[in-house]
């Protein structure tokens, strides 16, 4: 009977702990230019109208997202509309993290702002072009929503 009292207190722990949005994984971050216009309209990309785009709750163009210009494309994000439109991943390299909100799509990892990279790199985008940055999608809050 004690045993099966421990169980119902620590089973659920153990399936949160085990829950597939916090795993982390390496992925390859690049940069693009086009994240960081503040004036970028969301009717570009990926996250834009559709059910589970980011116009549809009101926001218009880049700047007006909460976590400019932590944004950019996401493997998560499929295509058009996806499900995974606004989540937000918590990015590391080298012991430094930050928080990016998925708008988009992207190949292979993630295509974020050259300011985020920079962030996250210090400074070093240009030079290293790219990084292997461990990444875990977090609580939207992080990315201020």
């Amino acid at each position: 009977m004690y045993a099966s009292a421990l169980l119902s207190v620590f089973l659920p722990l153990l399936v949160v702990t085990a829950s597939p949005s916090a795993r982390t994984t390496t992925l390859k971050v690049t940069y693009d230019n086009t994240y960081d216009n503040p004036t970028g309209s969301l009717n570009t990309v990926a996250c834009s109208n559709g059910k589970n785009g980011l116009v549809t709750k009101g926001f218009t163009d880049f700047q007006s997202l909460p976590s400019f210009p932590y944004i950019g494309g996401a493997q998560a994000v499929a295509s058009w509309n996806s499900t995974n439109c606004g989540t937000c991943w918590g990015l590391t390299y080298n012991g430094k993290t930050i928080n990016v909100l998925a708008i988009d799509t992207a190949a292979n990892g993630f295509n974020i702002a050259q300011e985020a990279l920079d962030a996250l790199t210090d400074n070093q985008a240009v030079q290293l072009g790219f990084v292997e940055a461990t990444v875990v999608e977090v609580d939207p809050h992080k990315c201020g929503f």
